[in-house]
């Protein structure tokens, strides 16, 4: 039987307040016991888990960035996060305690906004786009950080870097409406691939956790998903999820079961899952199983699930609140990780 919207909630469990501006951001630790957030008050603020469904505040780095961070990145083994910021700076910082962070770097070269981090799946390399249309690749070693290229390809703000899971191939979206995908020969990185078929600006893009699907959002409204099971013979455009959203769409990611989650301009959260029923003209199909209409006061921004728990997912929003989410089946119950 086809699960239908009603058989599925997101409930919130909890709201985590103390941004005093809007939150743009949010990142859970690989291991998925802390959650980090940042936003337009230059704060980063780390959330731990206290009891069922509760978390609290556990520490707040201020006073480095000049300007909004814009988005926050763990790396691999969780040792490291690294914040970029509109100031055109990237900071890393180094987790000696649950509560102890010390900055070990400062990642200056951009001409104006940094937009993203992120680091690739061995820790070894990092990745930072701009608004400048660059996007900067950095080697990691010893705590130190040299840049070994700078590509252009974008012809307009870049707003996102993501590496593959588990392959040396990084991916990046932008205001131009394109994917790009950049590959290294020989230390010369380079464009390999453009993705189109967006109408305007892609804010977002997330891989499933194998890296065989890359999913992609838009202010054009819809969702595309990709297959991403054959990079070198050029990612496939599966299906286009369109009137679902009224608004831009700014954030998407999966869960680690594969349900697509996405946060909107209007506000609302909602979650898609493959169906078994195919829509005629597409290689699949993705239904909708839930939706939260008025997930924050204003803009959603971000959402992101929880690492190894589907069930677990996290927002912020132009309302300045974290919240924390617990989907819930009505039916039959996910497997809720502890």
């Amino acid at each position: 039987l086809k699960e239908m919207e009603a058989d599925w909630t997101l409930k919130n469990v909890c709201i985590l307040t103390g941004h005093s501006d809007r939150v743009w951001n949010v990142s859970w630790c690989p291991v998925g016991n802390l959650l980090a957030s940042c936003g337009g008050d230059k704060d980063i603020r780390l959330w731990t888990k206290s009891g069922d469904d509760t978390w609290i505040l556990q520490t707040t780095l201020q006073g480095v960035h000049q300007r909004t961070i814009r988005r926050i990145s763990w790396s691999p083994d969780g040792a490291y996060l690294a914040a970029a910021s509109f100031d055109s700076t990237v900071s890393v910082w180094k987790r000696k305690s649950d509560t102890d962070y010390e900055q070990i770097g400062t990642l200056e070269g951009h001409e104006n906004e940094v937009k993203s981090v992120a680091w690739d799946s061995s820790g070894s390399l990092l990745a930072t786009c701009s608004r400048d249309k660059s996007v900067w690749i950095w080697e990691v070693e010893d705590e130190d950080f040299e840049c070994i290229a700078v590509v252009h390809g974008h012809t307009q703000d870049v707003k996102q870097v993501l590496w593959h899971p588990s392959k040396e191939v990084l991916f990046s979206c932008s205001y131009d409406d394109s994917i790009k995908i950049w590959k290294d020969e020989d230390d010369d990185w380079y464009c390999d691939q453009t993705l189109t078929g967006h109408k305007s600006t892609v804010w977002e893009i997330a891989f499933t956790p194998s890296g065989n699907r890359l999913a992609s959002c838009s202010d054009d409204n819809t969702i595309k998903i990709w297959d991403t099971t054959n990079i070198s013979g050029g990612p496939k455009n599966l299906c286009t999820l369109s009137g679902y959203h009224k608004r831009t769409i700014f954030s998407c990611d999966w869960s680690s079961d594969e349900m697509l989650f996405t946060a909107s301009a209007d506000d609302s959260i909602k979650a898609f899952r493959e169906s078994n029923v195919k829509d005629v003209g597409s290689d699949v199909n993705y239904e909708m199983v839930v939706s939260v209409n008025k997930a924050h006061q204003s803009d959603v921004n971000v959402v992101r699930c929880h690492p190894s728990d589907p069930t677990l997912i996290a927002s912020g929003g132009d309302d300045g609140a974290v919240k924390i989410w617990r989907l819930q089946n009505q039916r039959a119950s996910l497997p809720k990780v502890i």
